[in-house]
């Protein structure tokens, strides 16, 4: 649980990681304020200011639209937890809320979603660049060793 803060006192040193580790692990911008210590105003207003904390939030919320999605999965599957014992608790699960934040955050995921396809995409496209160029010049380097009858000659410092 996050301690209690009051007015005019300043946040945590590193409320921002504790925010979004919570915000990954929950969907809940609120909770995720609570257990880092600040108020849901300061996580909104540092959003508004700050584009990195933006990215990482939206990242944030995809992971946590994910592990929603898993568990709600889970759920269906196999059904939920009950009590069965002195060391299993019962834990009672709000489907409704799962599938109104699921619902809340879908369009924002899917976004989400699409800027890591093109980061992919662009990573996958630099590389293959990469290796053509690396053909590319290795194709140059054994023009410039055909001799003059077109016979290629290996020198002995021919690392290839």
């Amino acid at each position: 649980m996050g301690s209690k803060r009051t007015r005019g006192s300043r946040p945590p040193q590193n409320w921002r990681e504790v925010f979004l580790g919570e915000l990954a692990q929950t969907s809940n911008v609120a909770g995720a304020a609570r257990k880092a210590g600040v108020d849901s105003s300061t996580v909104y207003k540092t959003r508004r200011g700050e584009p990195d904390f933006y990215r990482a939030w939206q990242e944030a919320l995809a992971e946590g639209y994910d592990n929603l999605e898993m568990d709600l999965l889970r759920r269906l599957r196999i059904g939920e937890m009950t009590g069965g014992g002195p060391t299993k608790s019962r834990r009672k699960y709000d489907n409704a809320i799962a599938f109104r934040l699921l619902s809340a955050h879908r369009e924002s995921v899917g976004r989400q979603r699409a800027l890591r396809a093109n980061e992919d995409e662009d990573a996958i496209i630099a590389s293959i660049n990469e290796k053509l160029e690396k053909m590319r010049q290795r194709q140059i380097a054994m023009q410039a060793d055909l001799g003059a009858d077109g016979v290629y000659r290996v020198t002995a410092d021919d690392g290839r």
